[in-house]
């Protein structure tokens, strides 16, 4: 977790340093003081309702993401209108139109009509130096409030107003549909607002959107709104021709609607390419003039602004309801390096690297198109995806987390280049990038890529394990692009180590031997690259004791847990690829040294309690190339910014990843347990209110949380590492999941409570938590507490599927998913069903509590028998619903494609 700049990050620490010298907190006396007001300190949090609901004060601070994954997004505030445009290939916070807003008339029977904009009212502050200024009409009636649920990818607004005469809401989303990123990736945001009559008489009720054009506009302002009409849409497309191709607001957007000639009742659709044209503010007086008017548009003035309207009225019947779908799409082409934040290779700064989805399609209108021909597939299967999170019978902050937090892959964080190869940011900025080069030592401890999109993973690992992998071994932990030109200049062990357990991940979600046999031979040059002359495991020992750059931004000196148990994880994953691959020298070797440093770690660094850190310094001329920073420590024999005995929060993150893999214990399971106690007595802090932290703040005052690292018991380095007395949630949801992966599971649902508690909607956005910036990706291992409460394993290769949840329920309900499909299951005292919603999935073992008798495809018995480990083999090839291709090497058994349910019924 870095900043853009070097030369900033290292005055950064330099501050940090010199506050620290001049002010040294008494570490211990602190936690005794914390200690105290945990007793006082208020009950943990609630559990959440999922959907969760936001009202009052809590809409302020919503900003839900709306467009493709990796596709550029525009946000829906809490009051229904939208805020934080952000599809011009750049994070831009606070970015929009001067006027882009939903306006509404509706006029029951002979009744005198109302007018609105079709958002809630404004709430304060009101403050500002014209007030709340002209842009978007404040002034302007609005509805006169609204309730807002919210679970990703799906948003819904209910707007309340006694004058209205018919009741509306506004349910926002963009196709996501896990396993299919062309489909998830499109440039679109679809708002469907419902009409309710209620009333005893027919309503006439049109629903109007007016939009300045977003294209870049010249110095005479020649900017084009385009009328157009096909079978599905009807609505405007605003250019830019004049601009040049190389500006990057040249492109397209799109405001059309569907359905025109549906419904209950006459339908209109009428429209203006531009607002009368005029001076001070007589543009947005006369278009409400005219629509307030007969809640229509026209006639269309001589001279024209940018602003197009657009309009569909109807009748609505009484009792009846009628919905007006609006499409918002665009299409911007000009994506470069300088332009969203990340660095380049010299002189390739202004180079375009483009986006995907304008490959896909020639202009904003296409992608518009698209989406109404496809949209009763593309949203049927977004709705099973939100229906089956939902159904699952975990606490609801778990799912709310899970889901929350996938947002940041539509969220500019995320963007894929125009070779279809997906990138990330750390987090963003408000006006740009935050810390490119999908780093690996952020990227690795999330999981929703490898479960839900996981092309986008062997993306991420196509680029560490391709040109970012150097000659020696080494991956350069942020990625450069154009890639292939030029590396960042220096390996992270934890950034490596982990990307090395993901490559073995992705393996074992897909069972695809083929994949592996062609990547093997890289990411075993990685996983030896530990062994190099002044390295980190120099003396091939199993224990990392060379000098190890990572996620805190500086180098670690000597043997530690977080890096230690990651080289382990790597070792077992390297091992399990090896065998795999046929390389069965290599992972003897690895299985040496796993034993080797596994005993190690437990007797050396686990100090009773949890794993600390031996500091052992290192002459400068001993340390191999392509290891050190410029941000950590100058000294190199005596250095500063070390854990030494304090308790880390993600120390066990190699045993995280090595619960989520499958890989098993890598040390000792009591000891894990212990420590994950002590993470939870010591880091967890139910109030903030005593913490002390000089650093960057996240929480604070009376929230709960798990800090970085505690010194209650043992003596704080004068100079500790960076970030150690701050709040990470990803780093909160890494543990949480593995308490509950170990059996603590209440602790670890207190925790996730906890974080979420804290993005309520009034202290923070819940679709936006931060670390080094907005969307941080790190947080997407909220993802994690899913798996580990579910209980639910995949091994491709074996075809073994593992449901073992770790709730007790009568009956217990889940998603799931794999590297070839998703579905969901329900588990029983006698009976185990599982179901397949998209894609396939190969299973010939099941290993589940309970004694099989029956075993059935769509109610047709399949031959079964019981292992010596207890699980189930089945048997026979069945391959159902017709011809389905099974991956070559893949066993036999049952192979199951979407809509098939497989059943094992329990003895008594």
């Amino acid at each position: 977790m870095s900043k853009r700049s070097g030369s900033g990050r290292r005055a950064f620490l330099q501050q940090v340093a010199l506050a620290a010298g001049a002010s040294q907190v008494d570490a211990q006396a602190q936690t005794m003081a914390q200690a105290a007001a945990k007793s006082a300190a208020p009950a943990a949090a609630a559990d959440i309702a999922y959907p969760r609901v936001f009202t009052g004060r809590q809409l302020k601070m919503i900003a839900f993401p709306l467009g493709g994954v990796a596709a550029g997004a525009v946000s829906l505030g809490g009051r229904g209108q939208l805020r934080d445009w952000e599809i011009f290939n750049k994070p831009d916070k606070g970015a929009a139109p001067a006027y882009a807003f939903p306006s509404i008339w509706a006029k029951a029977g002979a009744a005198k009509p109302v007018a609105r904009v079709l958002e809630s009212r404004f709430q304060p502050p009101y403050e500002g130096s014209s007030g709340l200024g002209s842009n978007n009409a404040p002034g302007l009636v609005r509805l006169a409030s609204s309730t807002f649920t919210g679970e990703f990818p799906l948003a819904r607004v209910d707007f309340q107003d006694s004058a209205l005469p018919v009741r509306v809401s506004l349910v926002a989303f963009s196709p996501f549909i896990p396993h299919e990123p062309d489909d998830s990736g499109l440039p679109v945001a679809i708002l469907r607002y419902r009409v309710t009559n209620p009333g005893r008489v027919a309503a006439k009720v049109g629903i109007a959107w007016s939009i300045d054009n977003p294209t870049g506009r010249t110095q005479t302002d020649t900017r084009v709104n385009e009328h157009r009409q096909t079978a599905n849409l009807e609505g405007l497309l605003m250019t830019s021709p004049d601009l040049p191709e190389t500006d990057p607001l040249k492109g397209s957007f799109a405001l059309c609607v569907m359905g025109a000639g549906a419904g209950d009742g006459e339908s209109r659709v009428t429209w203006l390419r531009g607002w009368e044209r005029g001076a001070w503010w007589n543009s947005p007086m006369l278009f409400w003039d005219d629509f307030s008017e007969d809640g229509e548009l026209g006639p269309e003035p001589a001279a024209r602004n940018g602003v197009g309207a657009l309009c569909l009225q109807r009748t609505i019947a009484p009792g009846a309801a009628g919905d007006y779908t609006f499409l918002l799409a665009w299409h911007f082409p000009n994506r470069t390096p300088r332009r969203c934040g990340w660095t380049a290779p010299k002189g390739d700064e202004d180079t375009v690297i483009g986006n995907y989805y304008t490959k896909r399609f020639a202009s904003a209108w296409d992608a518009a198109e698209y989406t109404a021909q496809n949209l009763p597939r593309l949203e049927k299967q977004t709705r099973a995806f939100a229906a089956a999170l939902r159904g699952s019978t975990v606490p609801g902050a778990v799912k709310e987390a899970a889901s929350a937090n996938l947002s940041t892959l539509v969220a500019t964080t995320s963007f894929r280049t125009a070779d279809g190869e997906f990138h990330g940011f750390e987090g963003v900025n408000d006006k740009a990038g935050c810390c490119y080069g999908s780093c690996t030592h952020v990227w690795n401890y999330e999981t929703s890529t490898p479960y839900l999109f996981p092309s986008y993973a062997r993306s991420l690992r196509a680029a560490s394990f391709g040109y970012d992998l150097d000659d020696a071994g080494a991956i350069h932990f942020r990625q450069k692009l154009p890639s292939g030109k030029e590396r960042s200049g220096f390996a992270a062990a934890d950034g490596q180590m982990g990307q090395i357990m993901h490559a073995y991940l992705d393996f074992a979600l897909s069972g695809d031997t083929e994949w592996l046999r062609g990547i093997w031979p890289r990411v075993k040059k990685a996983l030896e690259f530990a062994w190099v002359p002044g390295g980190w495991d120099a003396d091939r020992d199993g224990v990392l004791e060379g000098v190890q750059h990572n996620t805190y931004d500086v180098e670690f000196y000597g043997p530690n847990p977080m890096c230690g148990i990651y080289y382990l994880g790597a070792l077992r994953a390297g091992e399990e690829m090896a065998r795999a691959a046929g390389d069965d020298g290599a992972a003897a070797e690895y299985r040496r040294l796993f034993e080797s440093g596994r005993k190690w770690t437990d007797a050396n660094l686990f100090n009773g309690e949890y794993y600390v850190q031996q500091i052992r310094g290192t002459e400068k001329g001993k340390i191999a190339p392509s290891l050190m920073s410029t941000m950590g420590s100058e000294e190199t024999v005596n250095p500063q910014y070390q854990v030494g005995g304090g308790c880390l929060v993600d120390q066990l993150v190699g045993q995280y990843m090595a619960e989520v893999a499958g890989l098993g214990e890598l040390v000792s399971p009591a000891n894990v347990r212990k420590t994950l106690e002590s993470i939870y007595r010591y880091n967890y802090k139910r109030t903030l209110a005593e913490h002390n932290t000089v650093q960057r703040t996240f929480a604070l005052n009376d929230e709960a949380a798990l800090v970085v690292c505690d010194y209650g018991k043992a003596k704080r380095p004068r100079i500790p590492f960076p970030y150690y007395a701050e709040v990470f949630t990803g780093l909160e949801y890494v543990a949480a999941s593995h308490m509950m992966f170990a059996g603590m599971t209440r602790e670890g649902t207190e925790c996730i409570r906890s974080i979420r508690a804290r993005y309520d909607g009034e202290r923070r956005n819940p679709w936006d938590e931060a670390e080094c910036g907005h969307h941080y990706a790190r947080a997407m291992a909220a993802w994690s507490g899913l798996l580990a409460l579910s209980g639910f394993r995949y091994h491709g290769a074996s075809a073994t599927v593992w449901v073992k949840p770790r709730l007790e329920a009568p009956d217990f309900r889940c998603f799931w998913s794999t590297g070839t499909g998703w579905g969901t299951f329900s588990l029983t005292a006698g009976r185990l069903s599982l179901k397949v919603d998209h894609g396939t999935l190969a299973c010939r073992r099941c290993s589940v509590r309970g004694r099989t008798a029956k075993a059935s495809v769509n109610g047709k018995a399949v031959a079964h028998t019981v292992n010596r480990e207890g699980q189930v083999e089945l048997g026979g090839g069945v391959a159902l619903g017709g011809a389905l291709g099974v991956p070559s090497g893949v066993p036999l058994g049952v192979h199951l494609r979407e809509g098939d349910e497989l059943r094992l019924d329990f003895a008594g």
